[in-house]
């Protein structure tokens, strides 16, 4: 009796670790073990500095270390590619940026939006529109009349050609019916060297960002116009938008997003899109994003998904009425 007690206890816990067994990872426990978050930009940069907050809020929601790894090249490529071929596990997720929705059109990748799944949107940072402080020209109203009556005369700078903020002002201009070549591009390694390019004399207009142009504004040195958004800055509320400025609807931002590869078990991605919702609205990070100027905002896994595609759509359309589209 006893003998036949012990092999009917032994016949159940070999069943119960053969199902055990024969579950899917993502049925188990979520994470077990670290998790690798990839950044298709420098260390040091914005994007960075956010994904490193992230990660350390993350790691106290998830209990799991989250090491951020820098994988660059490509103009932004190689991190974005390394994201999309990780095994869809939740083990290895990623800073998706604003590139992602540009790069294919450049004929750079045939990764866009969809290539991944969505976790959560956790910044954006709309262009505005700079000025010297001694520019002539008060309102963008007035700024953009001059560049239509005088095409050629103006130039601007921020980024590389074809980078973020040459489309926010392309797109600008199209909008308002002016041909974008009437605002030559100046290409340069970013909107630092493009705003001292500017303060120099050496271009009129900037299209950058207000966090990147801050410490120029606050020193007076620079004047900011309009924001591209649909509200005003926190950074600087007395801004006004593009729509109360000149009654455009356009609007333009850097964005950055938590997304993991394709085809992750849903129950994973809902644990962690839960894990980034908690992480955006936390104090540490709206601080931290507060002090370096950076905008904050949320999307969850579908929203993001609707705005990847509508960022994909904006700037394939601006990039071929410019001549950047292969």
């Amino acid at each position: 009796m006893i003998r036949s007690r012990r092999s009917l206890m032994a016949a159940a816990l070999a069943a119960v670790a053969l199902t055990a067994g024969s579950l899917p990872a993502a049925a188990q426990t979520y994470p077990s073990r670290p998790i690798t978050l990839i950044v298709p930009w420098g260390a040091g940069g914005g994007t960075d500095a956010t994904a490193r907050i992230i990660g350390s809020l993350l790691e106290k929601d998830l209990g799991q270390p989250v090491t951020v790894v820098n994988r660059t090249g490509g103009s932004g490529v190689v991190g974005h590619a390394a994201i999309a071929s990780a095994a869809p596990d939740g083990y290895t997720i990623g800073m998706a940026t604003v590139e992602i929705s540009m790069m294919h059109w450049q004929g750079l990748t045939e990764l866009n939006g969809a290539s991944y799944t969505p976790i959560g949107l956790v910044n954006a940072d709309p262009a505005g529109i700079q000025v010297r402080a001694d520019s002539p020209y008060k309102t963008v109203a007035d700024l953009l009349a001059a560049i239509k009556a005088n095409p050629g005369k103006f130039k601007a700078s921020g980024t590389g050609q074809g980078g973020i903020w040459h489309l926010a002002i392309a797109g600008l201009l199209r909008d308002q019916k002016i041909d974008p070549a009437a605002l030559p591009w100046v290409p340069s390694n970013g909107a630092a060297p493009g705003l001292q390019d500017m303060v120099a004399g050496g271009i009129e207009v900037a299209p950058v960002s207000l966090p990147e142009a801050r410490s120029l504004i606050d020193a007076g040195k620079v004047r900011s116009l309009a924001v591209m958004a649909d509200k005003p800055a926190a950074l600087y509320p007395n801004v006004p938008t593009l729509k109360a400025a000149t009654g455009s609807d356009w609007q333009m931002a850097a964005w950055r997003g938590i997304v993991a590869p394709k085809g992750i078990p849903a129950d994973v991605r809902d644990k962690l899109s839960a894990a980034v919702r908690k992480v955006a609205s936390s104090k540490e990070y709206t601080d931290f994003m507060a002090s370096r100027g950076f905008g904050v905002i949320y999307a969850g896994p579908e929203d993001f998904g609707k705005f990847m595609a509508k960022s994909d759509t904006d700037l394939g359309a601006t990039m071929k009425a410019v001549g950047l589209a292969k």
